[in-house]
């Protein structure tokens, strides 16, 4: 999913609609937990919210969006609570009643642009004294809805807005067939809030490495290792990259399998090197850890994150899986006993963060492909350095905060720059790639243009290719630019240790509705040089193109060959192929 930001955010011209519900005086206090103390306590300021887009996959009135909307505010008592100024300007939860309203749209000034237009709403429905604080807007324009939900952080973290966009999206379905919603109350936040305020107060080993790593830090939490300017609030830049397509993230999870340790750890290694090669430092970074411990909290809304911190001073693969270890054990005990000493969290101009999901291991689903949908944050002036990293089935993408100055462009820039360009050397270097043949080693990649000439070649090397292969690379160039744009396409290349081409393949995945909407894995082209035969390569590269179509969700395997080619009618049938289907080609 994209990671993004208002200011960033792509909308077509609409008009912007905003959904006002009624809200009942407040009502019971309830149990308020350490971060949103931290966080609601710095008061009423505008960019504290994050919020979700995505786009509504056929026309939907707008009185139907706002009562599935009101459904999934009765289900998550989150959005059925507030925040109020107590004595002693200490913050106070409050539990109130949400009923329906109306619909406002807010008018696009002239000249101004949709995600201004959209930042100025948000910034004000969505700060932390608002009651409530958080809104529905729908953009309509002529190529349809794209639905905005966003709330206040105190409220909300990435997890929760994925469960929002469900069930309101499962709403959605249950309106349009007349049915009646069929889900229950999700357990509130607040209960996950008491039962943390009632656990028992951490060890004094945990204690005493808080301590450790804040004195190691000057006395606050962990700060970028670098200058960022004079520290004070900034107007924030915010840098957007995709690090890995899906080929190079399944690279990089194989090298993480291959040590022994979780993806995370592998770029923590990549983090820690960067670090220690620009600062001289370890890497010391806030570390935010989700505290869903328990299947319960899954379906709930709310801000389901403890802080805690994460110092890896090695970059070698077990120490930083030990780093990321300990930093989920520093997090798993409550913090405001454990910072008491410090008279909270010592927050200082420069504090560094690093946040981690991986939406492929959530419970949690939405289509976000086929619904366009983005994680948007806000715009806000900062002193720190925040850094996001998503993964999901389109690979590895990060969004980095960072004050707006000389100083942080060159030095954040500069470190985020080496640090992407140490993770896609790592996955290229990966062990996914490395084929282990009759003694010798083979690296299969991604052909590059570089290549078109050695494939060309390997096609017209075959008793069938030298009838209706070319040998006007033109052809082949303008085809291989037509493959390379195709996200469905790999076209491989196998190199020896001489970094010669000796083989290649085309991969096609295949979505369909057949055999109960599998997905094929299509193989074409696979072609060994002729010095290279007979030694296990082909199989070698077949079974590796099995484990890339089982990335990818496929479920069937099919080649076709000539009906001529009986050994390469043999190679498939050991390797499991059956003639169970009659292929037809004609030329058109």
């Amino acid at each position: 999913m994209r990671l993004t930001n208002v200011t960033h955010l792509r909308l077509p011209f609409g008009r912007l609609w905003g959904y006002d519900v009624t809200a009942s005086a407040p009502g019971r206090r309830l149990p308020v937990s350490f971060d949103q103390r931290h966080h609601v306590g710095a008061g009423d300021r505008p960019g504290s919210w994050m919020a979700l887009s995505f786009r509504l996959p056929e026309p939907i009135p707008r009185e139907s969006i706002a009562d599935a909307w009101l459904e999934v505010i009765a289900r998550h008592g989150t959005l059925r609570t507030a925040f109020a100024p107590g004595a002693g300007g200490e913050p106070e939860l409050h539990e109130m009643e949400i009923g329906p309203g109306s619909w406002v749209e807010h008018q696009v000034g002239p000249g101004q642009a949709v995600n201004d237009a959209l930042r100025d709403v948000l910034d004000e429905a969505c700060s932390p004294y608002r009651y409530p604080s958080h809104r529905l807007c729908v953009l309509e324009t002529a190529a349809g809805l794209t639905v905005v939900i966003a709330a206040d952080h105190a409220h909300v973290d990435m997890w929760s807005m994925l469960v929002i966009a469900r069930d309101l999206l499962s709403a959605l379905d249950a309106g349009r067939v007349g049915a009646q919603p069929t889900s229950r109350p999700a357990p509130a936040f607040v209960e996950h809030t008491q039962t943390l305020l009632d656990r028992d107060a951490a060890p004094d080993h945990v204690r005493r490495r808080w301590e450790d790593i804040i004195d190691g830090s000057g006395g606050v939490m962990p700060q970028f290792p670098l200058s960022l300017g004079t520290p004070e609030p900034h107007r924030e830049r915010v840098e957007v990259r995709d690090v890995f397509d899906v080929d190079d993230a399944a690279a990089f999870a194989a090298q993480a399998r291959d040590d022994g340790v979780s993806t995370l750890a592998r770029a923590v290694v990549a983090m820690t090197a960067v670090t220690r090669e620009l600062a001289d430092a370890p890497l010391r970074a806030v570390f935010p850890v989700h505290s869903r411990f328990e299947d319960t909290w899954h379906d709930s809304v709310g801000w389901f994150i403890t802080n805690s911190v994460l110092e890896s001073g090695v970059a070698e693969p077990l120490a930083a899986a030990a780093a990321v270890k300990e930093a989920v054990q520093l997090g798993a005990w409550p913090l405001a006993d454990v910072l008491a000493p410090w008279g909270g969290m010592p927050v200082a101009p420069g504090m560094f963060a690093i946040s981690w999901l991986d939406l492929r291991r959530l419970p949690v689903r939405i289509d976000s492909v086929g619904l366009d949908a983005q994680y948007v944050s806000a715009a806000t002036d900062t002193d720190g350095v925040m850094l996001w990293f998503i993964l999901d089935e389109s690979g590895l993408h990060l969004r980095c905060r960072y004050p707006d100055t000389a100083e942080a462009r060159a030095n954040v820039g500069g470190w985020l720059d080496l640090l992407v360009a140490r993770l896609q050397a790592d996955a290229r270097s990966s062990v996914r790639g490395r084929l282990q043949v009759a003694g010798r080693e083979f690296r299969l990649e991604r052909a590059n243009r570089d290549d078109i000439g050695a494939i060309a070649a390997l096609l017209l090397d075959d008793q069938f290719g030298r009838d209706r292969e070319s040998v006007e690379l033109e052809r082949y160039e303008a085809a291989f630019s037509a493959v390379a744009r195709d996200g469905s396409n790999y076209l491989g290349v196998v190199r020896d240790s001489d970094d010669h081409p000796v083989a290649t393949m085309q991969l096609t995945v295949i979505p369909g509705l057949s055999r109960g909407g599998s997905t094929r894995l299509q193989i074409e082209g696979l072609r060994v040089a002729a010095g290279t035969r007979s030694q296990g390569l082909g199989a070698a590269m077949l079974e590796w193109a099995h484990e890339f179509g089982r990335v990818r969700g496929a479920r069937l395997s099919q080649v076709t060959t000539d009906d001529a080619r009986e050994r390469t009618r043999a190679f498939y049938t050991r390797h499991g192929y059956q003639t169970a289907h009659v292929g037809l080609k004609r030329e058109i």
